[in-house]
């Protein structure tokens, strides 16, 4: 190898910090366009229906343009490490931030859509500093928490192959340039995929998984819920009430279909912020509810500036589309198990998707090493109830420990 190509694969894989500075012309330029937003009339039911109602509308949009601070996020971003790293080709931006514990536990958290990394903030601490937060030195961990390709301040995809499959072998190889010989990975919606998909990888320092959106759905099971079939015989109560969850979000699932086969018609995301806003809160009819509670002044899990913290990232990167291109790649199905062998840690919230039954997580999951029924928590679960989801990880790894 010559020197030239030896500077080349140096600068590569490079791990440069980063540092989040929002111009202020950004911000300007944001509120005036929300303030100028051409808005429908109110819609003709009374509940949500027809989608976001127009009153939760005109109030995100009145605090968005009025009193919200973008700054007390970027400040937040900011008070722990980040970094960009360029792995197959591409700017990875993540957060690592390592445990004072030497004997910490390192792990990767990827989050979903319409998420990023604003999601997992509340996760940083409770993780890496655990002894000010109910737990032990022995429940520490370092944590890597990634934006995915097209979100957030990562790079842009500007060919067709970046899914799930290849975001899990990026970071499986982001974890070996930060030196981590064994660790383990978390996550909920595209990033209970990824990481799926990392346990069917299966690099040998990949200790175990733990999700909160489990890929337990027997193929049948799913594909009857998506035709809008009643409850297959011989179901179980658990089994039954999942079946009639995942049923009930096949009916309202339009904004995958449409990101999922025209991204780059959605053009007004990069256009109109509420737009955006409007779109990105309408994911689940349970975490609608929980936001359009949020602007009536009802703080469940969610305050108006965690929704708007995250809303505003991507309006700044303006990765709207980028980000919609993931569900445009998508070869395998959301729900149904991808056939993880390695250990698996699962979570099963009553207000996600579907409350997965264990004895689905049993089949799905045949090294099942941890399975809670939770009582109370949603899609977003480390973003609505980080103190719950932090414990969870503590008792789903604590068997790996050594």
């Amino acid at each position: 190898m010559t020197t030239t190509k030896l500077a080349d694969v140096l600068e590569s894989t490079a791990i440069r910090p980063f540092q989040v500075n929002v111009p202020e012309a950004d911000l300007s330029d944001l509120r005036r366009r929300i303030v100028a937003t051409r808005l429908p009339e109110k819609e003709t039911v009374g509940d949500f229906t027809q989608g976001v109602p127009l009153a939760t509308v005109q109030k995100l949009a009145r605090y968005w343009a009025t009193d919200y601070d973008w700054r007390k996020v970027e400040a937040r971003l900011n008070a722990v490490p980040n970094f960009i790293t360029e792995i197959d080709g591409l700017d990875i931006h993540f957060v690592h931030v390592r445990s004072k514990h030497e004997n910490a536990l390192p792990v990767i958290i990827t989050h979903g859509w319409p998420g990023s990394i604003v999601e997992q903030l509340k996760l940083i601490e409770p993780l890496t500093d655990p002894t000010a937060h109910g737990g032990t030195a022995a429940d520490a961990f370092h944590v890597v928490i990634p934006s995915m390709p097209g979100y957030g301040f990562s790079g842009k995809p500007t060919e067709t192959g970046w899914g799930a499959e290849r975001i899990a072998r990026a970071w499986i190889v982001l974890m070996k340039r930060l030196g981590y010989t064994s660790y383990v990975a978390q996550g909920g919606d595209w990033g209970a995929v990824v990481v799926d998909l990392m346990g069917v990888q299966a690099p040998e320092e990949l200790l175990a998984i733990h999700t909160n959106m489990p890929a337990v759905i027997p193929p049948e099971i799913d594909a009857a819920a998506f035709a809008g079939a009643p409850v297959p015989a011989g179901l179980s109560a658990d089994e039954t009430h999942a079946y009639e969850q995942l049923a009930g979000f096949y009916k309202n699932v339009y904004y995958a279909f449409f990101m999922g086969t025209r991204p780059q018609t959605l053009t007004a995301l990069a256009d109109s912020p509420v737009g955006l806003a409007t779109f990105m809160i309408d994911h689940d009819a349970r975490s609608l509810e929980l936001i359009s509670r949020s602007f009536n002044g009802v703080s469940e899990g969610l305050s108006r500036d965690d929704v708007l913290d995250n809303i505003t990232l991507f309006w700044l990167t303006n990765t709207g589309v980028s980000a919609a291109r993931l569900y445009w790649e998508r070869k395998l199905g959301f729900f149904t198990p991808k056939g993880v062998k390695i250990p698996v840690a699962a979570s099963a919230f009553p207000d996600e998707l579907y409350q997965a039954p264990r004895s689905w997580a049993e089949q799905a999951y045949p090294n099942l090493i941890h399975y809670n029924k939770l009582p109370k928590g949603g899609h977003f679960a480390a973003w609505e109830q980080p103190k719950v989801l932090s414990e969870e990880l503590r008792a789903g790894f604590k068997s790996l420990r050594k």
